[in-house]
């Protein structure tokens, strides 16, 4: 296996450093942007991006970021493809790849995500373009009676058929299980469901002889579902993290970058250190935010080209935060202070 993925992957979660998630579908990001006013046309969500990529420093704290496919293809207001400026500023450009989550037949509620379809000539054309790592998202619904096993089996499968697929293309693959929150579960329901697709997924990974130590796992942080009575403290869910990855994950895989999904921006920063405090754990623990990293970039800026640095100062400061937490050296109070 080729060791400029394996030096990839180590780049990618590299002390002080995470991924920003740049890589919402046009559907996502329409949202995002009706939330400050802004008509979402490929022109704005351009210059939106360029606003973040082009922000000083970016490669300080970010060591990569997922691009979407019309992302991918653009350029700057001088012309210089995006994946240049990222490349130039220290961050690795990748990208998605799936085409989302769809219906899982004949299992009720479930999802399994596709894209297989085409993908290895898909994985050429993005690697001509400059990217160096993909991702691939799976949802996994807690509910009554689910996840099925079958459901996490699909999931697993498909990802590790990207993951193959990707590493055959020198592209270092991101797989991401998300357990959703979306549900009135506990953290003991969020941790079984975890686990067992975590096992899965490595599972099935090995059997696509997919190397792990070019390979990187996103994944959720082990939490209740938001609708819970009890929303757990930061160390109790740190705690279970931690021992769910322990139990499911091999330490060959360099590192484990968290997804953000339902957490604050504060709260995503706070969990992260708190993981980040323990010690002797077999992989780096880091961050793939998007909206936990983007939001308050996104606020300032408000589609107004007069903000542009505004927007960046708050990414520069959101990033700079979960730096700190990459070593455990984040606390509330630099929240105020900046």
């Amino acid at each position: 296996m080729s060791d400029a993925m394996r030096s990839t992957a180590r780049e990618l979660v590299a002390p002080g450093k995470g991924i920003l998630a740049a890589d919402e579908s046009t559907g996502t990001i329409r949202k995002r942007f009706d939330s400050i006013g802004v008509e979402s046309t490929e022109e704005s969500r351009r210059a939106y991006r360029q606003m973040l990529f082009t922000a000083p420093g970016l490669g300080e704290h970010i060591s990569g970021v997922i691009l979407f496919d019309e992302t991918i293809r653009q350029s700057t207001d001088d012309g210089t493809p995006l994946v240049e400026v990222l490349a130039r500023a220290g961050s690795i450009p990748g990208i998605k790849v799936d085409t989302g989550a769809k219906p899982l037949a004949m299992f009720p509620g479930e999802t399994v995500t596709e894209g297989l379809d085409g993908l290895r000539e898909r994985l050429a054309e993005y690697r001509g373009l400059g990217a160096r790592f993909a991702k691939w998202r799976a949802t996994i619904i807690i509910g009554a009676g689910t996840p099925t096993a079958f459901a996490i089996h699909a999931n697993a499968h498909a990802m590790a058929r990207y993951a193959a697929l990707s590493q055959e293309a020198d592209i270092v693959p991101i797989v991401e299980p998300e357990i959703l929150m979306d549900g009135d579960h506990d953290l003991a329901a969020c941790e079984d469901a975890t686990g067992r697709t975590l096992h899965a997924v490595f599972e099935e990974l090995a059997g696509h002889r997919v190397d792990l130590a070019g390979s990187l796992l996103k994944v959720n942080m082990v939490v209740p579902g938001r609708g819970n009575v009890t929303q757990d403290d930061d160390p109790a869910i740190a705690e279970a993290t931690i021992r769910c990855l322990r139990a499911n994950v091999p330490g060959d895989l360099p590192g484990i970058v968290f997804l953000s999904g339902g957490m604050t921006d504060e709260q995503a920063t706070s969990r992260l250190n708190e993981m980040n405090r323990s010690n002797d754990l077999p992989w780096e623990l880091s961050f793939s935010y998007g909206r936990a990293l983007q939001a308050p970039s996104l606020a300032a800026w408000s589609g107004d080209a007069g903000n542009v640095a505004a927007g960046q100062r708050a990414l520069a400061h959101r990033a700079r935060m979960n730096g700190l937490a990459r070593s455990g050296d984040y606390d509330p109070s630099m929240e105020s202070a900046a």
